[in-house]
């Protein structure tokens, strides 16, 4: 059985989530212990060592990113569970990391915990904690690095040094600005999810550019972005006005 511990100051929360693990995938999790503040499942975890944390993310006092400012080594996996804060889900996206959001439904705790039982490597799990914890402290709306899950793991780069996306199938490549170039496990449409939109803009169904790069808008004949590393990139007639819209409130 799983070794899960429950983190969330509403009584009702706490509750209704052991309550949902139970009833759905009984012989599965074992709840350790239910904690109503940060500074309780500090405790808690040293003392029971758990393998899976529902951590909520507004909690007074402590909010649940405070959690891993206190915490040497995070040897589990967590799901946040989070009731409206855009600016945290926009987080732990950029970290690519697992959440719920309440009130908790039986459909999303059913695919985040097969996603939890298909994950293996523990230590990527601490990286991408540290990115959202160095994200969050950033202090901005805007995050400034990014985790993608590729074949073989996970990078960590900064959003704005991505130049463009290209759509491989169901696969995405990233060029740099270095000339770097990735593939993500993931369409171009869940990456441009991911991506700030008033940096990253939809040109054509392949590409994706991120404007802070286009020196050129080129009209004549086909309609074509020229970038800053000299590559030109084809602009379809249905993104077009998006497009020229984007630049202009850009500058």
């Amino acid at each position: 059985m799983i070794k899960t511990l429950i983190v969330d100051d509403e009584y009702n929360a706490r509750e209704f989530l052991e309550q949902l693990l139970m009833r759905y995938f009984p012989n599965k999790f074992l709840v350790l212990a239910k904690c109503e503040s940060v500074d309780e499942a500090v405790i808690t975890i040293e003392k029971y060592n758990p393998e899976l944390v529902f951590l909520d993310v507004q909690m007074p006092n402590k909010n649940g990113f405070e959690l891993f400012k206190e915490i040497k080594e995070v040897n589990f996996e967590v799901i946040f569970t989070t009731a409206h804060s855009e600016f945290a889900i926009d987080a732990i996206k950029f970290s690519a990391l697992d959440y719920l959001l309440k009130p908790i439904g039986y459909i999303d705790l059913l695919e985040t915990v097969k996603k939890y039982e298909a994950k293996q490597n523990k230590a990527s799990q601490q990286d991408r904690l540290m990115l959202l914890i160095e994200n969050i402290d950033f202090g901005s709306s805007q995050f400034h690095k990014i985790a993608f899950q590729t074949e073989t793991g996970f990078e960590f780069v900064k959003v704005n040094s991505i130049l463009y996306c290209e759509a491989e199938s169901n696969y995405t490549k990233v060029v740099f600005l270095d000339g770097k170039k990735i593939t993500l496990t993931k369409t171009l449409k869940l990456v441009e999810e991911l991506l700030p939109a008033n940096i990253f803009k939809r040109i054509h169904r392949s590409y994706l550019v991120n404007i802070n790069y286009v020196t050129r808008f080129n009209k004549t004949n086909d309609y074509l972005v020229e970038l800053t590393n000299g590559e030109s990139l084809p602009v379809s007639v249905r993104k077009k006005d998006d497009f020229i819209n984007a630049v202009i409130q850009k500058n």
